[in-house]
């Protein structure tokens, strides 16, 4: 399985933020890095996924899907650091 970054800025009234984090969640393995900055593991390619994305962003709003490997350098919670250490590769 890849590890993915799911990186995105909802600029939109009526943002839909509750389901891009439903969908986030749907893939399994997840990990929160930042406020709108997610770590995923999946089968899918970054163009799968953004597929499944793209009904829920709009014109102004922003999203990324980036492969994630090691070596990777941050700061942040145990869990999240530990999440990382297990689920990406080189």
């Amino acid at each position: 399985m890849a590890a993915l970054l799911v990186t995105y800025d909802l600029n939109s009234p009526g943002q839909k933020h509750a389901k891009v984090l439903e969908k986030i969640k749907s893939f399994g393995g997840w990990a929160r890095l930042s406020e709108s900055s997610y770590a995923i593991t999946t089968s899918l390619t970054p163009s799968q996924v953004y597929s499944q994305f793209e009904n829920l962003i709009d014109a102004n709003d922003t999203i990324w899907i980036i492969t994630l490997k090691k070596p990777y350098s941050g700061f942040g919670s145990k869990n999240v650091i530990d999440w990382l250490d297990n689920s990406l590769t080189y």
